[in-house]
């Protein structure tokens, strides 16, 4: 809601579990809803394998299609509220967790939302959060409502949902968190506004690269997929090859499921496979319980290399296809909506801040705290109106800032490039060391607003 700026068809928003369906939001001509049977046989929509989780789901599936501009780009799919209670997770008539992995393996971000107030991680929760075990680089993570805490509770509360999480989430890396009030309302405590609204920016930079990424993020799948098949054909040709021609394979059947992980270490050391290809082994083991080894197929050599020649070959020739393509095209970002809010004007992040501050006034910005510089420039016993770099940096230098970093603010100050700093140059420079110490970065090259008067060049007029 908060991102498309306006309510979908089957949306409901409340402080009670509301969303109680899968609902696919999509662009389309005319607002409306499509139900879920009617959408898996739709062969324009890419929703025809969801039918194998039967009626229970697709009566709790539906697509929800209206005429924005951020849908053009974009499609979201909003899953139902989790539930805490055991009587309810049981309830839910369809496998949630396997719903959750369908989608999970095909979209290009996974959003989970938190509230600041509400912090807790349930049985459900914990086990959709396994769900998408193998898609963690899709995964970030959302601390909504956070302007209805402090700023002291806000540190706590994110101390938690860290350790929440990682309690969770088996990796050592730490996810990125972004930390927000995403709805369109006063803020109700508005110490950490700052900090809101650089973690939007960010969120939505993120969400707006998402189709420059498509290409390579569906090639990255089609790798995942084929290491992953190539290491199955390994695992069903070495059952195959156990299994008795003639007595006993029901029990031998039975014994190889048991050695699966020892069948795992001994195919890895075999055939050179890195023990992160091979699926989860419970998995595997419950899968094959309904399989009849003695139908599975015996290895073919010839298919396993073209699988290694697509792979350290054909890839890396398609990757180039697609990074041409890319630099040909225009870039493709997402637009409309909240992400049209703060692009442009003086709502924009960091307008007049830093080395930004004073872009929109006719006076030069620096003069107000000229009298001060002016004050340090004639200490330091200019010559002609100027001072040496050996003078500069005696006075430079007690900003306790990194050499690298005074040299850049040099470079920039030094607008004739003499050597030497006049008292306009030597108050640029104080200017842009103020800047750094104050946590803005450096502009990469000196903007016009912040040029000494003197160092101006008089616009030419045409004869």
């Amino acid at each position: 809601r908060y991102l498309l700026e306006q309510d979908f068809p089957g949306m409901r928003i409340g402080p009670e579990p509301t969303t109680d369906s899968f609902i696919a939001v999509m662009y389309g001509e005319a607002e409306g809803n499509v139900p879920g049977n009617a959408l898996v046989v739709d062969p324009k929509k890419p929703f025809r394998k969801l039918s194998r989780f039967g009626n229970a789901f697709l009566n709790r599936f539906m697509c929800s299609q209206l005429p924005n501009e951020v849908l053009k780009s974009i499609s979201i799919i909003d899953s139902p509220g989790i539930l805490s209670g055991e009587k309810q997770r049981i309830s839910r008539g369809y496998d949630f967790c396997q719903v959750l992995q369908w989608f999970a393996e095909r979209v290009d971000r996974i959003i989970l939302l938190f509230d600041a107030h509400k912090l807790d991680i349930s049985d459900e929760f914990s086990e959709a959060i396994k769900a998408f075990r193998g898609q963690d680089d899709k995964i970030r993570v959302v601390l909504n409502k956070a302007d209805q805490v402090d700023t002291q509770q806000l540190m706590r509360v994110y101390g938690a949902l860290m350790w929440s999480l990682g309690k969770v989430i088996d990796t050592p890396e730490v996810l990125r968190v972004y930390i927000g009030s995403f709805w369109a309302h006063p803020l109700r405590n508005t110490d950490n506004r700052k900090l809101f609204e650089a973690e939007a920016q960010d969120l939505f930079k993120d969400i707006q690269s998402l189709p420059q990424k498509a290409a390579v993020r569906k090639l990255n799948d089609l790798i995942k997929r084929a290491r992953l098949a190539k290491v199955h054909a390994y695992i069903i040709s070495y059952l195959k090859k156990e299994m008795p021609s003639v007595f006993g394979k029901e029990n031998k059947k039975k014994e190889l499921i048991n050695k699966l992980p020892e069948i795992y270490i001994q195919l890895q050391r075999e055939h050179h496979i890195s023990a992160g290809d091979f699926p989860e082994v419970k998995k595997m083991q419950e899968q094959l319980e309904n399989c009849d080894f003695t139908k599975f197929h015996s290895l073919k050599p010839k298919l396993i290399e073209t699988v290694d020649n697509m792979l350290a070959n054909k890839i890396a020739s398609l990757m180039n296809l697609i990074r041409q393509e890319e630099s040909n095209m225009p870039t493709e970002m997402v637009q409309g909506g909240a992400f049209d809010g703060t692009m442009a004007g003086p709502f924009g992040q960091g307008y007049g801040e830093g080395a930004k501050e004073g872009a929109d006034e006719e006076e030069w910005v620096v003069a107000k705290d000229k009298p001060a510089y002016d004050e340090i420039f004639y200490t330091l016993s200019p010559i002609n109106g100027k001072i040496s770099g050996i003078s500069a940096k005696k006075e430079m230098v007690t900003s306790k800032l990194p050499n690298s970093v005074l040299g850049k603010i040099w470079k920039l100050a030094d607008c004739d490039g003499d050597g030497m700093l006049d008292d306009e140059e030597f108050a640029l420079a104080k200017h842009l060391i103020k800047i750094k110490l104050d946590g803005y970065e450096l502009p990469g090259t000196l903007p016009s607003h912040l040029v000494p008067p003197s160092h101006r060049k008089p616009f030419q007029t045409a004869e």
